[in-house]
């Protein structure tokens, strides 16, 4: 299959069936005064839901998202989905994003426009990029794998072969955060010759930190992480627990429901950016059920959730990196790394400490990312030209 452009549709059928779901609800008790202490709050979901059903306009939001040049590709078997932006500059710089869980490539829909036409948005126009940004295979508009095995690593790969053998670029940058940040070291470690450099805005959770290995010889940030990472896992990840191991009985209810769908995935927007516990301080309800929407219209919440189960039981080991790494670190995301390691693990040559942002980086502060990932390949530029 040739690359081939696509364009959204959602059949009516689709949209009629989810109102009828909405209009058929069943809720769940919530204990008096809980609020977000026991998951997602039932006054704040039934806000969105009513939002949701009588004034939320799939059919506006499609037409925006039609406004990408957008493109279908298989890849090992994979009819991959991915939006393709020419840059307005004199030599733009070719850069693959990848985006994580439980966002989407709409992760980066702010940013496309800052990286491919700097010139108008205050910057430089050496400063541009041709902009790749595929939705990883199970997510989005890309297909549902029917085997096992797609895991980072073999993603890295996919990419390898999207970039160079479909797209033509003899080298590229990459970026990406969440599961994207994985993609992005194994495509560093797996193609090194392809890639000018990387940047990322978060190196996952550091397992080897966690085992049990001599703490003497930790630094004192190490054993700090540790302690924070494994407080986090504790309190927080239940979620990553069951989607590294039971992915397909968690699909069954986020699938046929869409009112569960909305509630496993505002909860982790909400706890994992910036808005202080408020979402409407930092994404609008249209915003945020769009994201909903990519999984629901395409029924892809239970694939996206296996690939954690694949990363947890397929993931070769990943060695230290030597493809200049940049990193920006957002001060209210999930755990933050220890630099130490990150030193010695990466061949980290720009690390950013951020005012603001969280998780969503590009979503809550795509200017600040804009412009660290225009500043961290700008040398790089000069030594390739």
């Amino acid at each position: 299959m040739t690359v081939e452009r696509f364009h959204i549709h959602v059949s009516d059928e689709i949209l009629d069936d989810l109102q009828y779901r909405l209009h058929h609800i069943r809720w769940p008790d919530q204990l008096v005064d809980s609020g977000w202490g026991r998951g997602t709050d039932i006054s704040y979901l039934k806000s969105l839901v009513s939002y949701w059903r009588d004034h939320y306009d799939w059919r506006a939001q499609e037409s925006r998202l039609n406004q990408f040049s957008q493109f279908h590709c298989q890849l090992d078997g994979v009819d991959v989905h991915f939006v393709h932006e020419h840059g307005k500059g004199p030599n733009p710089l070719p850069i693959i994003l990848t985006h994580g869980w439980p966002d989407s490539y709409l992760r980066y829909q702010k940013i496309i426009p800052l990286l491919t036409d700097p010139a108008s948005h205050g910057g430089n126009p050496e400063d541009s990029f041709d902009v790749i940004v595929p939705s990883l295979p199970g997510f989005g508009f890309s297909s549902r794998p029917d085997q096992p095995g797609f895991n980072n690593s073999r993603v890295s790969q996919m990419w390898a072969k999207l970039m160079t053998k479909e797209l033509g670029y003899n080298k590229f940058a990459a970026a990406g955060g969440d599961i994207g940040s994985g993609v992005t070291r194994y495509l560093a470690s797996n193609s090194p010759e392809l890639l000018v450099g990387i940047h990322l805005t978060d190196i996952g959770i550091i397992r080897d930190l966690l085992s049990s290995q001599d703490e003497a010889e930790r630094s004192e940030e190490e054993r700090e992480y540790k302690e924070n990472a494994s407080t986090w896992i504790s309190q927080e990840g239940g979620y990553m627990a069951i989607q590294s191991t039971k992915p397909q009985t968690l699909a069954y209810g986020l699938s046929d429901s869409p009112v569960g769908l909305a509630a496993w995935i505002i909860e982790k927007f909400r706890a994992w950016s910036d808005c202080k516990g408020d979402l409407n301080q930092l994404f609008s309800k249209d915003e945020l059920l769009t994201h909903i929407m990519i999984y629901w219209v395409t029924n892809t919440i239970g694939s996206s959730t296996s690939m954690y189960y694949e990363n947890s039981h397929s993931l070769p080991p990943l060695g230290r990196i030597e493809v200049p790494t940049g990193i920006a670190i957002f001060p209210a995301d999930i755990v933050l790394p220890p630099k130490s390691w990150a030193m010695q693990n990466l061949n980290v040559t720009r690390w950013t400490s951020m005012p603001s942002g969280g998780h969503f980086t590009a979503l809550e502060e795509p200017e600040l990312l804009a412009d660290d990932i225009r500043a961290f390949y700008r040398p790089i530029r000069a030594m390739n030209d």
